[in-house]
């Protein structure tokens, strides 16, 4: 099934410089870019982004982290693309992330790991609307 997610090249991964290894990473792994832009995260729009998280313990770390330094959000898409950008990602945890992963290759830690990827369809249509417009997705 061909299916649209969200990914996130976060801070840590663009202020190093990585995120032309990311996307070549998934264009040659079969995946289109229907979206791209640069952005930095603001507060307000980290509440939207990570709303289920509001509350927890991590969520001021996270959104202090996700607002530090401008960051990369794109649409992929393609077939089976959640579980195939899930895979290329690795685990979220780059020391248990399998080699040649994205995470393993270029995450610090479980905290500073490189990209962010819708879970399942629900979340990729609710989550790529908060970062895109229907104007800025293309075919």
């Amino acid at each position: 099934m061909i299916e649209n997610t969200l990914v996130l090249i976060k801070p840590d991964a663009f202020d190093k410089k990585y995120t032309g290894r990311i996307l070549t990473c998934y264009e040659e792994n079969g995946l289109k870019i229907k979206a791209l832009k640069l952005l930095k995260m603001t507060p307000e729009l980290a509440a939207k982004h990570y709303a289920e998280h509001i509350g927890k313990d991590f969520y001021d770390e996270l959104v202090g982290f996700m607002t530090s330094a401008p960051l990369v959000a794109m649409v992929l898409t393609g077939e089976n693309a959640i579980a195939k950008v899930r895979a290329l990602n690795g685990a979220t945890n780059p020391e248990k992330a399998a080699a040649g992963t994205i995470r393993k290759e270029y995450a610090q830690s479980v905290q500073h790991n490189a990209v962010h990827a819708s879970d399942g369809l629900e979340s990729a249509a609710r989550e790529i609307h908060i970062f895109f417009n229907e104007t800025e997705i293309f075919d």
